[in-house]
């Protein structure tokens, strides 16, 4: 019978002995009447870690922490309160009835649907086939295979469903949990096929999700489950499960793209690493993160899509607290590639000599994407350079205050008035713009949003019309209108139209329903061809009036240091937008 939440911490405290619980943690030797051992809080040589087995307290004499049973798997594992019940409830067979959410009653049955599906996943791999072939191809061995519950999904329509509704699981909670997905005649049929299936674990050892990588022809390269009652990918970090207690005795976190990368690095030795799944990097995962560590590296892939993924992801980072630096290798487009091919030892000298502050990261960019030595240009690198020094603290503005300006062979004084001129965010590189959740997104100016809304509603109607955004991506600037266009990016085909419900089957959530209000709410008139010329007419004007800001900032910058025929070249080019 199941207990209240109160009595299970009861019994917790009353069934478990303290000196067992810390024991499997902690070596302990006997101390008189108490047990002795160093303090796995903080690094000591000499043991002042105490734990009372009459008192079933434990305390150290070094950091000063102390505590109960509860106390001390709540801050060895880190965990919350509730969580660390849950933990010893779970190993000692002690059922909870009352929790603080009761929604989480409801939640095992999905916690155990999800872990039935990832034992049926591991199982097809273990019996060889093309994912197994494919993984041990990719040099993967059969022991990480394991350790991370890697499986395969196969090509039959049903196999996953079949299986479930044997142990009893219905369709709607399959579906609930995106295993399966259904048609629009009502066929239900398995998510996941020719996949090599990851389990995205959370730091519970709880199954919440699967992430799938196809094995041959077939789009998208990469698809995981839909939000869920127990799975929201803002929350979770893959791997951390297994890598967290390595995360906070190294002191770092290594933060790569993909499932491949982290198992890789993993593999090769490198254990102090989680991995942001493919999704933009959330504030809730930077929160996660710093429970662990203070330091984090992301590595990221060196293409345009790996840069401006950890742009944005070391912006969230440094608003958590983190020291974040930036690595992106020298040698293989991703971790993945270059520490097979190099191995642990040289990835870990790339980390310690080759990972960039996020500063001078940021800097750097801006120095390739500007020529120093034209005069124009060297005014916009500083405007871009003092764009990333607003964002900083005074003390760490100072230093870079004094390098740029010397670097630039301008006044001090001159540069600091440039970064103290602006609000924060006002300009520049500085800051690539933060995912933000649905609960406090940045309104979009209304116009705006309706031209996002129409071009892509356009897109839907006639997929000829989207081929012609590919310059215009700064159209789409809210959260789902992101999301959507890059999804229909990957699903373009010339000459074919797009499936609404394979687009479907590549959004969740809120993205689900922006879909929905574009078919329902957004009309074109008959002449689609106007609407869309009338659209990217008001692009093109959009781009003129930021290229006559650009101008007129940049001759008001440059005073009278701007060459005559400088001046005169920007003046008549904006005069020729002006007309």
């Amino acid at each position: 019978m199941a207990k209240s939440y109160s009595s299970a911490i009861e019994e917790i405290k009353s069934r478990r002995n303290i000196v067992d619980v810390v024991g499997s943690a902690v070596t302990l030797k006997r101390a008189g009447s108490n047990y002795k051992g160093l303090c796995p809080f903080h690094n000591e040589k000499t043991p002042s870690f105490i734990v009372s087995e009459a008192k079933q307290l434990f305390t150290c004499f070094g950091c000063g922490a102390s505590g109960d049973v509860i106390e001390f798997t709540k801050k060895y594992y880190n965990l919350s309160f509730q969580e660390a019940v849950e933990k010893l409830a779970a190993q000692y067979g002690i059922e909870i009835g009352e929790l603080y959410d009761k929604k989480a009653i409801d939640k095992e049955p999905l916690y155990e649907t999800n872990r039935l599906a990832a034992r049926f996943f591991f199982d097809a791999i273990k019996k060889g086939g093309a994912g197994y072939e494919y993984m041990t191809g990719r040099s993967f061995t059969p022991e990480t295979i394991a350790k991370f519950g890697i499986g395969w999904a196969d090509s039959e329509w049903s196999s996953l469903l079949d299986y479930l509704r044997k142990q009893g699981v219905s369709d709607e909670r399959v579906l609930e949990l995106s295993l399966a997905s259904k048609n629009d005649k009502g066929r239900v049929y398995d998510r996941f096929r020719s996949r090599v299936i990851f389990p995205i674990i959370n730091t519970r050892g709880k199954v919440i999700g699967f992430g799938g990588r196809i094995v041959g022809d077939g789009e998208p390269k990469y698809l995981n489950s839909s939000e869920s009652m127990i799975f929201q990918k803002k929350y979770n970090l893959f791997g951390l499960n297994l890598t967290r207690q390595e995360i906070q005795s190294a002191g770092c976190a290594v933060i790569v793209e993909g499932y491949m990368d982290l198992a890789a690095l993993y593999q090769a030795g490198i254990r102090n690493v989680c991995a942001s799944c493919g999704t933009a990097f959330t504030q809730q995962q930077a929160k996660l993160l710093k429970r662990y560590t203070d330091k984090a590296v992301l590595c990221y892939d060196s293409d345009a899509a790996g840069v401006e993924a950890a742009l944005r992801a070391m912006d969230i980072l440094r608003a958590s607290g983190l020291d974040v630096r930036v690595l992106h290798v020298d040698d293989g487009k991703d971790p993945d590639e270059y520490v097979k091919k190099h191995g642990a030892d040289e990835f870990r000298r790339l980390i310690k000599e080759k990972a960039e502050p996020d500063v001078d990261y940021k800097l750097g960019l801006i120095r390739k994407k500007y020529k120093a030595e034209d005069t124009a240009q060297g005014v916009k690198l500083l405007k871009a350079a003092a764009g990333v020094l607003r964002a900083l603290s005074p003390v760490e503005a100072d230093i870079y205050i004094k390098k740029l300006a010397a670097e630039a062979g301008i006044s001090e004084g001159a540069l600091r008035r440039e970064v103290e001129g602006k609000p924060p965010g006002s300009g520049g590189y500085a800051k690539a713009p933060a995912p933000v959740d649905s609960a406090e997104k940045i309104a979009l100016p209304p116009a705006q949003l309706f031209l996002e809304k129409t071009l892509l509603r356009l897109s839907l109607l006639r997929s000829e019309y989207f081929s012609k955004l590919r310059d215009y991506t700064e159209a789409f600037a809210s959260a789902e209108g992101i999301k959507l266009y890059s999804v229909l990016d990957s699903l373009y085909a010339d000459d074919k139209d797009f499936d609404i419900d394979q687009l479907r089957e590549n959004l969740e959530g809120s993205e689900l329903d922006y879909l929905d209000e574009l078919l329902r709410d957004v009309r074109i008139g008959a002449n689609d061809s106007a609407a869309f010329e009338d659209c990217i007419n008001k692009l093109r004007q959009l781009r003129k009036d930021r290229r006559k800001k650009e101008i007129h900032d940049i001759l008001e910058l440059a005073g009278g240091e701007a060459g005559r025929d400088i001046q005169d070249k920007l003046l008549l080019e904006y005069m020729e937008l002006q007309k």
